[in-house]
């Protein structure tokens, strides 16, 4: 029972970085009508963006986090603007091929500037708080910090979508994009707002997960099939749906551990993908933004 409630702690934790990236696929798909495959490699920029604040300021990677989320807005919105707004409105596909070439140059652009071999941000071993009342239950702090701050974050989205003139123009265009566009709503500002927020949410998922465990120019591809499978069994292109869709996507690949090995901890989160888009397309919530 211990180990199961212990599985369950790792599983949120992952759950939260793979909400922090589900939520920015959402938004994307949802607003241009694309599955962004160069998602997971926003992860692995925007977590080496931190990396270079810690190492050159000497900062701790959780103030580092908002350098690196505000870094990856930049940078999204540059390769909007160089790449993917020159072929918007070609056909899907063609958007889909393009971001999966921006994945591989992005990725070839962290092993050229840090290298390829295994980074941390910080040495040594981070003791874990043990609660002998709960069984002996292990929580390492830096896992308490990445839920409080994901918890913030999903926080600051939801009165972003309901609460601020942009996000409920973003809401409409997700909605009904030719009826918002004949009321006004200014396209090219709520497209760059999505790829801010995506790379932003991206570089956060990025950091969580090389404080969790390691950085690697692979951090990001690895991750990027749990993230479509949080986004998908939500509902892809809805935000709310990515939410806990991530959350069940990390608990499920953790708790799997318990009867197969923790390197087919991916297989479990394509085999939840394959069965929900089987028996429910739309994913568990229906809606929009």
């Amino acid at each position: 029972m211990n180990e199961i409630a212990q599985l369950f702690i790792y599983g949120v934790v992952l759950g939260s970085i793979l909400t922090m990236g589900a939520i920015g696929v959402s938004m994307i798909f949802g607003i241009l009508r694309f599955a962004h495959f160069a998602h997971g490699d926003f992860m692995t920029l925007g977590a080496y963006i931190g990396l270079a604040f810690v190492m050159v300021f000497g900062l701790s990677p959780w103030w580092a986090l908002p350098a690196a989320m505000v870094g990856m807005a930049a940078v999204a919105v540059l390769i909007d603007r160089v790449l993917y707004q020159r072929i918007r409105r070609t056909q899907p596909v063609i958007l889909l091929i393009s971001s999966f070439g921006m994945a591989l140059i992005l990725r070839s652009v962290v092993q050229l500037l840090w290298g390829s071999d295994n980074q941390t941000y910080a040495t040594g071993i981070s003791m874990p708080w043990r609660f002998d009342i709960l069984g002996g239950l292990r929580v390492k702090p830096d896992h308490v910090w990445i839920l409080l701050t994901a918890l913030v974050l999903v926080v600051a989205v939801h009165l972003f979508l309901t609460r601020t003139k942009m996000g409920k123009a973003m809401r409409a265009m997700s909605d009904n994009m030719d009826l918002a566009l004949v009321t006004g709503i200014p396209a090219e500002r709520v497209i760059m707002w999505t790829w801010i927020m995506g790379g932003a949410l991206a570089a956060a998922a990025g950091v969580f997960l090389g404080i969790d465990t390691r950085l690697h120019p692979m951090m990001g591809w690895t991750a990027l099939l749990p993230v479509f499978a949080a986004a998908i069994l939500g509902g892809i292109g809805r935000p709310y749906g990515a939410i806990a869709g991530g959350m069940i996507i990390g608990i499920a690949m953790e708790m799997s551990t318990l009867i197969i090995p923790a390197a087919y901890k991916p297989a479990v989160a394509f085999a939840i993908m394959v069965v929900m888009l089987i028996i429910r397309p739309q994913g568990l919530f229906k809606g929009t933004l």
